[in-house]
């Protein structure tokens, strides 16, 4: 099973987008799946629900971040590279979709009880979010080299 499968399959179950996208990619970069699950926790649903940015970005921003972050005070050229791999993320996946935020995206707004349940009812999670999870991941394969 490749990458984008394995998180496709996670996101079928009750793992959430960044979830989904952050914890295939966790092991290889030095973190346990469990801890990366629980990390990324919050950012599902355009962070928690609150109509923000996509959560299956999020969740490659994080691997982004895990593979090149900065660690030392000094070391500016990690961030900037962090940062720059970042922007070239976010640019191939607004180019695929249109837009980073999540209300955007799916065309509701999670954060309004009655919109989640329309958003539900009309399986946006199935037949829109899985095309940003399963694109996340390829972008991130692309663009990290991280293909396996």
């Amino acid at each position: 099973m490749n990458k984008a499968e394995e998180a496709l399959r996670s996101f079928s179950g009750n793992f959430n987008c960044a979830q989904s996208v952050f914890s295939v990619f966790a092991p290889e970069l030095g973190l346990e799946r469990e801890m990366a699950l629980k990390i990324a926790t919050s950012f599902g649903g355009g962070i928690a629900h609150l109509d923000e940015l996509c959560g299956a970005m999020t969740g490659a921003l994080m691997v982004i971040g895990l593979k090149h972050g900065m660690v030392k005070d000094e070391d500016i050229e990690a961030k900037e590279k962090t940062y720059a791999l970042s922007q070239e993320f976010a640019a191939r996946f607004k180019s695929r979709h249109g837009s980073l935020r999540c209300t955007e995206l799916i065309g509701y707004n999670l954060s309004n009880l009655e919109d989640y349940e329309k958003a539900k009812e009309a399986d946006v999670f199935n037949s829109c979010c899985t095309k940003f999870v399963k694109d996340s991941v390829e972008i991130l394969e692309e663009l990290l080299e991280l293909k396996k």
